[in-house]
C-alpha cells in the first residue's frame, strides 16, 4: 500500500491509500488544504483537530447542498454531472480530513497515556 506526503495548513502528513490513487489523495489534500485557509482566514488559528473538523463540515455541507439540488431537479444535465463529481470529491475529501483528525486525536491520546 503506498504512502503519499500531503500539506495541509503547514503541516505534514503521510496517508497511506490503494495503488494508483496517489494522486487523487493528493489532489484531495489539496481541496482540504484550500477548505483550511478558508477556516483559518474566517475564524482565525483554533487548533489543528478542530480546523479540520470545520473544514469537513464545510465541505460535507457543500455536499448536501449539491446533493439536495440534483435531487430537487433544479439543475440541467450538465450540471447535475458536475454537481455529482464535485459532490463526490467534497464527500472523500471530508471522511479523508475526519479520519486524518481521528488520527491526530488517537496519536495524542496514546503519548498522553505514556506519558
Amino acid at each position: 500500500m503506498p504512502l503519499v506526503n500531503v500539506m495541509v495548513n503547514g503541516r505534514a502528513y503521510t496517508i497511506a491509500c490503494d495503488e494508483g490513487e496517489e494522486e487523487h489523495l493528493k489532489g484531495l489534500a489539496a481541496q482540504v488544504d484550500a477548505k483550511a485557509r478558508e477556516v483559518l482566514s474566517s475564524v482565525g488559528q483554533v487548533g489543528d483537530a478542530r480546523m479540520i473538523l470545520m473544514a469537513a463540515l464545510l465541505m460535507a455541507d457543500e455536499h448536501h447542498e449539491m446533493t439536495g439540488k440534483i435531487a430537487a431537479g433544479s439543475v440541467s444535465e450538465g450540471e447535475k454531472k458536475s454537481l455529482h463529481l464535485r459532490a463526490e470529491a467534497a464527500e472523500s475529501t471530508a471522511a479523508d480530513a475526519l479520519e486524518s483528525a481521528a488520527k491526530r486525536l488517537e496519536d495524542i491520546a496514546a503519548r498522553l497515556a505514556h506519558a
